[in-house]
């Protein structure tokens, strides 16, 4: 919680570690935590969060098959007014929180993971990967793990035209994470 390995954790409200059930079938790991997270102290509970609920329900994926984290462990973020608005963090910011993602892996044991964007896609992988071309796609880790890689769900809050066919893309994308990786 008092974690100062870059300057996010100074302002964030507090860390989001992940939750789930430990030993899942999947570690779905996203970016960072958003205001919601942030206030409430748990990952995925924002309007992503529910989206990939959503989602994940229609792939046929049970919560209590899943673990959720993040890369990163505090919400970064502007205030423009009294709004606190999302903003990415840097490679070294997610870098000094690499760490704290690879103990929970650890601890946690999931079977695969899936890479929910390209920050958490690097953070798993060790290196830069195009999300776009690669959804949808298992990966393999140094460790063995396989990911999948996929979009975070925030990405199809911003989509503005044919927003049920990006859903139902994104389903089709989390249903490869219903199948055992090869």
């Amino acid at each position: 919680m008092a974690c100062r390995e870059c300057p996010i954790g100074q302002y964030a409200t507090q860390s989001v570690v992940g939750q789930g059930k430990l030993k899942p079938r999947l570690m779905l790991v996203g970016e960072q935590p958003g205001d919601q997270e942030d206030l409430q102290g748990h990952p995925f509970v924002g309007p992503a969060g529910r989206l990939l609920a959503r989602a994940l329900a229609q792939a046929g994926i049970a919560p209590e098959d899943t673990f959720v984290s993040n890369a990163v462990k505090h919400f970064k973020f502007e205030l423009r007014g009294k709004r606190r608005i999302h903003k990415s963090p840097t490679q070294r910011e997610a870098a000094a929180c690499l760490h704290w993602l690879e103990d929970e892996i650890r601890l946690v044991k999931p079977r695969a993971l899936v890479a929910l964007g390209a920050t958490a896609a690097r953070s798993l992988l060790g290196r830069a990967v195009p999300v776009m071309l690669l959804r949808g796609q298992w990966l393999a880790r140094e460790d063995g793990l396989r990911v999948l890689v996929t979009l975070h769900p925030s990405a199809l809050l911003r989509v503005r035209e044919e927003r049920e066919a990006a859903f139902e893309a994104y389903v089709r994308d989390l249903a490869q994470a219903a199948l055992p990786p090869a």
